[in-house]
């Protein structure tokens, strides 16, 4: 899901802005092997950003709530390959002069991502440094569960 959605997103840019037309998407980390960066922006080696992308979703698409979302933001684990996981690896890694963490998904009524998306800064903010937050709201989705959401986007850098 997060792959499709990120290849949408920068079709949608590119015919916004030609200037996103140079990225590559599933990009390599360097001197790491079967682990890819979500999508990359310039000229590789020395690409312009490194964007890792993470899908929050309490719901799966048929309704039922979906236990195991957080974990994909919030662990603290590199094997569950989580937003926090992947603020580290980013800073750490030789990919791009800029590095950022992308969070998109869905609110509903009993379900915002808002405290999702604080408690994540709180703890990513003692691996990382975090830039201010960035976000945009969307909303008159079609989908029957999935219908408004976010998107939360922060520039990181090594403590």
């Amino acid at each position: 899901m997060e792959a499709e959605t990120i290849k949408l997103v920068v079709t949608e840019l590119i015919a916004r802005d030609p200037a996103y037309a140079t990225h590559s998407l599933s990009v390599p980390y360097p001197g790491v092997t079967r682990q890819r960066c979500d999508w990359c922006i310039g000229s590789p080696p020395s690409w312009d950003w490194a964007i890792e992308a993470k899908l929050l979703r309490m719901f799966r698409d048929n309704g039922k709530l979906n236990d195991n979302m957080l974990m994909r933001i919030l662990s603290p684990y590199a094997a569950h390959r989580s937003a926090l996981t992947d603020c580290t690896k980013l800073a750490a890694s030789g990919l791009g002069g800029h590095k950022a963490i992308l969070i998109f998904g869905y609110d509903y009524d009993d379900w915002p991502m808002e405290p999702a998306i604080e408690a994540f800064e709180a703890l990513a903010s003692e691996r990382v440094v975090l830039s201010q937050r960035y976000q945009a709201a969307y909303g008159h989705l079609l989908h029957p569960v999935h219908q408004r959401g976010h998107v939360y986007a922060w520039e990181i850098a090594s403590r």
